[in-house]
C-alpha cells in the first residue's frame, strides 16, 4: 500500500491523542508532588477586549508553559483570533479595539506599554491560516527574517537547514532550495510558513487555525511536528477542529462569546466537561 495512503486511513482511524500512525502522542509524564511546573512562559491575567460592538473577550486568565501545547477551541465568534492577535500585539493594528489586562511574557508585561514590537513578534511567532510565501525561493523564505533580524549570513545557511528540519520538511525541499516558494503543495508551503517562524528561534509559537485548508497527511506532518516542537516552545493552538484539539493538545481551553468557559488537561476536557456548554460543543450540538 502507498505509503501516504497508508497514512491518511491511519488519520482517518485515530482517535484523541492518537498520531498519524495510530499510537498515541506522548504525554508529559505525571508531576510528582515534588517536582517543580514546567516554566511559564506566557502568563495573560484578565484580558479584556473591547470594540464598538461590546467586550470581545471578557477577563481571560491563562498559562501557556514551556514543553505544553494549549488548544484555544471554540466557534466562529468566540474570541480565539483576537485572543492570539493580544499575544504579539498584533492588536494594536485596529484602533477600533481597546485592550486592558496584562499578557506576561516570561514575567515581563506587555500591555498599556511600550515595547520593541518588532523584538516581541521574534519572540512571539504566529503561523496564520493560510500560507503566505514570500515571492523568493525557499531558501531566501527562511533567510529573510534571518537577515532582518541580524543574523550573520555565515549562519544562515545552518539556521534554514535547521527550521526547516523543525518543520518537517526539510527532506522534501533539501535538493530544490531555490525552487520559487510558490511552486510548493499548500501543505508545503504552511510548513515553510512554520519553517519561516522556527528559524529566529521563537520562545512561543501561535497558530491560527494552520491546517484549516490542508489536506490530512500535510495536518498530520504539522500535529506530529508539534510534539517535538513544544519540548523548548510554549505552543498555542487556535483550531475549530475538535479532533484536532484533542489529538495534538495537552491541555484546552473552550471560548464562547469573549468569555474563557473551561480549561482542562486535554483528556479530561473532552471525556468528562464540567460545563454544559463545553460538552455541547465538543459532541456537535452547535458551533
Amino acid at each position: 500500500m502507498n505509503a501516504d495512503v497508508r497514512r491518511y486511513d491511519l488519520l482517518q482511524d485515530a482517535g484523541p491523542g492518537s498520531r498519524a500512525d495510530g499510537a498515541p502522542f506522548p504525554r508529559p509524564p505525571a508531576a510528582s508532588a515534588t517536582a517543580p511546573p514546567p516554566p511559564v512562559r506566557l502568563r495573560i491575567e484578565g484580558l479584556r477586549v473591547r470594540g464598538a460592538g461590546g467586550d470581545i473577550l471578557k477577563g481571560i486568565d491563562l498559562e501557556a508553559p514551556r514543553g505544553e501545547i494549549l488548544a484555544v477551541i471554540g466557534p466562529a465568534g468566540a474570541g480565539k483570533t483576537t485572543f492570539l492577535r493580544c499575544l504579539n500585539r498584533m492588536v494594536d493594528l485596529d484602533p477600533n479595539l481597546a485592550v486592558s489586562g496584562q499578557v506576561r511574557l516570561e514575567g515581563e508585561p506587555l500591555i498599556g506599554r511600550p515595547v520593541d514590537l518588532a523584538l516581541l513578534r521574534r519572540r512571539v511567532g504566529m503561523v496564520f491560516s493560510v500560507p503566505i510565501p514570500l515571492p523568493m525561493t525557499i531558501y531566501q523564505n527562511v533567510a529573510f527574517g534571518l537577515a532582518m533580524g541580524g543574523v550573520p549570513r555565515r549562519r544562515h545557511a545552518e539556521r534554514v537547514e535547521e527550521a526547516l528540519r523543525a518543520a518537517a520538511i526539510w527532506d522534501e525541499v533539501k535538493d530544490r532550495l531555490d525552487l520559487q516558494a510558490r511552486r510548493l503543495s499548500g501543505g508545503q508551503q504552511q510548513r515553510l510558513c512554520l519553517a519561516r517562524t522556527l528559524a529566529l528561534r521563537p520562545d512561543v509559537l501561535l497558530l491560527d487555525e494552520p491546517c484549516s485548508g490542508l489536506d490530512p497527511i500535510s495536518t498530520a506532518k504539522i500535529e506530529e511536528a508539534l510534539q517535538d516542537l513544544k519540548k523548548d516552545l510554549a505552543v498555542i493552538l487556535v483550531t475549530n477542529n475538535v479532533k484536532q484539539a484533542s489529538r495534538a493538545s495537552d491541555r484546552t481551553a473552550f471560548f464562547l462569546f469573549g468569555e474563557k468557559v473551561e480549561h482542562r488537561p486535554t483528556d479530561a476536557l473532552f471525556t468528562t466537561p464540567e460545563d454544559p456548554r463545553t460538552a455541547d460543543y465538543i459532541s456537535g450540538r452547535f458551533g
